[in-house]
């Protein structure tokens, strides 16, 4: 292969090797598989982010390399769904939110 890959590969490759009981290598190469629609900067960028936020699996990698949607800006229609307008989601009470974090 003759690859020079940047350090966060092999730090990649060596958690994914001892955190996933035989299945670290077969990971790593999905990871590197990657490099078939993405270039190497960019997939190095979303290793180094995902080694950060300790989301090491091919999945996790893959969901730096897409841009994320302002959420905030985003709108459920209800067009086409009339049964839905009448529904009501009431506000959670968080003052219970200690009591469940207790019972976790």
């Amino acid at each position: 292969m003759g690859w020079t890959l940047p350090e966060c590969f092999a730090l990649l490759r060596r958690r994914l090797e001892a955190e996933r009981d035989g299945d670290g290598t077969r990971e790593y190469i999905k990871v590197l598989r990657l490099l078939e629609k993405h270039p190497l900067p960019k997939l190095r960028r979303a290793v180094e982010q995902a080694l950060a936020v300790g989301a090491i699996t091919r999945d996790a990698v893959a969901q730096f390399l897409y841009p994320r949607e302002d959420w905030s800006a985003t709108l459920f229609s209800l067009d086409g769904h009339p049964h839905l307008r009448h529904v009501r989601v009431a506000a959670p009470n968080l003052a219970l939110y200690p009591q469940f974090q207790r019972a976790g």
